[in-house]
């Protein structure tokens, strides 16, 4: 059993992320997962990603505040606890649209070899 406090999770710089900090809980270089990762988001207000898709599945869920999640086709906000997956290769930008910080964690699968 591996342990990361968030008090001790390290941050880490996302591309194509903006007005966002992000904090690795699990997998890569905070423990020894392997097939996946976690990590968790704090949006400020105007926080947003660009829209790319890549090769992994994505798991999303909202934690506080509100969140806009879009494929390219279809947009849908979140709110505390609802959660949203993305298949590999589908589109996916996040946006916070509101005037209050947002919080998301991320669960996505380890890229493939």
């Amino acid at each position: 059993m591996q342990i990361t406090r968030v008090t001790d999770a390290r941050s880490y710089q996302a591309p194509e992320h903006f007005d966002m900090a992000c904090l690795r809980l699990q997998g890569k270089d905070a423990s020894a997962a392997k097939s996946m990762w976690m990590g968790m988001s704090h949006l400020l207000p105007g926080g947003h990603t660009s829209l790319k898709a890549s090769p992994q599945e994505k798991l999303y869920v909202v934690v506080s505040g509100h969140v806009t999640l879009s494929n390219g086709e279809k947009d849908v906000i979140l709110g505390p606890l609802d959660s949203c997956f993305f298949a590999a290769g589908e589109g996916r930008a996040l946006r916070n649209e509101t005037n209050l910080p947002a919080t998301i964690l991320l669960v996505m699968q380890e890229t493939p070899t």
